[in-house]
C-alpha cells in the first residue's frame, strides 16, 4: 500500500510503497476513505513533539471502512491499558500507557491502517468524510468538555482553535452564552470568535 510517512522531524513526508498493516487480536483493518490534517500532526512532523518512534504515519483524524463495509472513526487516542484508576473511570484519555493514532501508532496519511477496535466510533451514513474527519479530533475534544461543563448557562472557552470552533456553535445552538479568552494581538482568532 502506499503511505506518507515521516523519517526525520523536520524532513517532509515521503511517499512510500509500505507493506499492508496486519490487524492483532482486538484491531481492524480499514480502507483510509479521508483523513483530516490536525495542528498536532504538524506538530509531530515539525518535530516540535518528543519523537516516539520511527519511521511513521501520522494522521489522526480517520474515516475508514472494514472489509464488511462499517464506516469507523479513528481519533487521536487509540489504545488505553483499559485497568489503571483512569481507564476504570472513564478518564482513559489520561492513561499514564496510553498509545496516540499519528504519533506511538501509524496513522491514516496512508491507504490502510489499523485500529483498537474499542476506540473506533461508527459514523452515521450520509455523513460526508471530509467533514466527518475533523470531528474525530476537534469534534471529540470540545463535546467532551462541554458534557463536563454540565448544563452551565455561561462557557468560557480558552483559545479559539478548532475545537473551540465546534463548542462555540454547539453551545449557542443550546442558547448558551460563549465567552472566547485569546491572547492579546491574535486577532486571526478573535476575528473567528
Amino acid at each position: 500500500m502506499r503511505a506518507m510517512v515521516l523519517h526525520a522531524p523536520g524532513e517532509p513526508l515521503q511517499l512510500e510503497d509500505v507493506p499492508t498493516p496486519e490487524p492483532a487480536a482486538g484491531q481492524l483493518l480499514l480502507r483510509v476513505r479521508a483523513c483530516g490534517v490536525c495542528r498536532t500532526d504538524l506538530h509531530v512532523v515539525d518535530g516540535e513533539l518528543p519523537t516516539h518512534r520511527l519511521p511513521l504515519v501520522p494522521g489522526h483524524q480517520i474515516v475508514g471502512e472494514t472489509a464488511d463495509g462499517r464506516r469507523l472513526g479513528v481519533p487521536w487516542l487509540g489504545w488505553t491499558c483499559g485497568r489503571c484508576r483512569y481507564c476504570t473511570s472513564g478518564r482513559e484519555n489520561l492513561c499514564d500507557r496510553a498509545r496516540f493514532t499519528g504519533y506511538d501508532l501509524d496513522g491514516g496519511y496512508a491507504e490502510q491502517v489499523v485500529a483498537d477496535e474499542r476506540f473506533c466510533f461508527p459514523l452515521p451514513a450520509g455523513y460526508p468524510d471530509l467533514q466527518a474527519a475533523p470531528l474525530l479530533c476537534a469534534g471529540l475534544i470540545g463535546y467532551r468538555s462541554l458534557r463536563f461543563a454540565g448544563d452551565a448557562e455561561r462557557l468560557g472557552l480558552y483559545g479559539f482553535g478548532a475545537s473551540a470552533h465546534i463548542v462555540v456553535q454547539i453551545a449557542r445552538a443550546q442558547g448558551r452564552r460563549v465567552f472566547d479568552i485569546s491572547r492579546a494581538g491574535d486577532e486571526s482568532a478573535q476575528t473567528i470568535a
